[in-house]
């Protein structure tokens, strides 16, 4: 069966993203150093992409404005806007939870959930992510857009395994 994974970073002080929702903090510790590509082999087992309209607008606006980096999946984004889907991106305006546990009964790889908070609270709330893939950015923002909020449900994990490199540190944990 699918896995719904979490793969997000966050700051040290569990930020997705800082007070006007930039992500421009998102770097190690050394900008001349060349940080490990664990994208690369998380994304082997991946063919579907969960996200809400904030993120794909600050994918389309900031991150990637020339070229769709997720071309070779399906993407799947939530918001009540009326856009036209395409055959590799699709906007949807089921909730996150009937979503993900609809995709997930269909064959085929696994589901990322790349953000935001207004897709992973529900998640949570439900209990519904399978693998949580956080990298720690060596950065406190102070302020912003929490990644995990108040759930209002209590959660036991299990480490799977961590690797550090250029000061960010990777977590990866599997409900228990």
């Amino acid at each position: 069966m699918r896995k719904i994974i979490l793969y997000i970073a966050v700051s040290l002080d569990g930020y997705i993203a800082d007070k006007s929702g930039s992500v421009d903090w998102l770097a190690g510790q050394d900008e001349e150093a060349e940080n490990e590509d664990t994208y690369s082999e998380f994304i082997k087992d991946i063919d579907t992409v969960v996200m809400g309209w904030n993120t794909y607008a600050q994918i389309r606006r900031e991150l990637s404005p020339e070229k769709w980096p997720y071309e070779n999946l399906i993407s799947y984004v939530i918001t009540h806007r009326c856009e036209a889907s395409t055959e590799k991106i699709r906007f949807v305006r089921e909730e996150p939870c009937e979503l993900t546990t609809r995709l997930k009964e269909t064959p085929g790889k696994n589901i990322w959930i790349c953000g935001g908070a207004g897709v992973i609270q529900p998640l949570l709330q439900r209990n519904l992510i399978d693998e949580y893939h956080i990298s720690v950015i060596p950065a406190i923002l102070g302020d912003g857009i929490p990644l995990f909020g108040k759930s209002g449900r209590k959660i036991q994990l299990r480490l799977k395994y961590t690797e550090t490199y250029n000061g960010i540190t990777e977590l990866v944990y599997t409900r228990r």
